[in-house]
């Protein structure tokens, strides 16, 4: 992370149960958000890894499951906020009616950055998946 000065990069796949925020040996943060239940198995999950400059401009930070976290920075214009989505994408229309809902409840005057592992759909013919 800091080899490449990546500011909050995103984790796919992380395997973790629940969602919590860890703070790592290294001094780095940790959010991450994965199935709810416990003895769920450990599949899917998303995390992001603010770096400390990052960490001290977080607003704050949501779970949506196993396949969605958002995290809000303060930014240097004033009352603009920088939300950061990062997903690991089904191509269930279930999964993007969520996302677009959670993008949807960001004010349009803030930046908001989608990224992650997104499947693609292209075509009607989707009896492939």
């Amino acid at each position: 992370m800091r080899r490449y000065q990546l500011t909050v990069p995103g984790i796919g796949e992380t395997n973790w149960t629940q969602a919590e925020q860890q703070r790592l040996d290294t001094g780095e943060m940790l959010l991450y958000s994965g199935h709810e239940e416990e003895n769920y198995p450990h599949t899917q999950g998303v995390a992001l890894m603010p770096s400390n400059v990052a960490r001290n401009t977080l607003v704050g930070w949501e779970s949506h499951g196993s396949r969605i976290i958002k995290a809000s920075f303060k930014t240097k214009k004033e009352g603009i906020t920088m939300n950061i989505i990062h997903c690991y994408a089904t191509t269930k229309d279930q999964f993007y009616n969520r996302l677009q809902s959670i993008i949807a409840k960001c004010p349009i005057k803030d930046l908001t950055i989608l990224m992650g592992d997104l499947n693609a759909k292209v075509g009607i013919d989707n009896t492939g998946y």
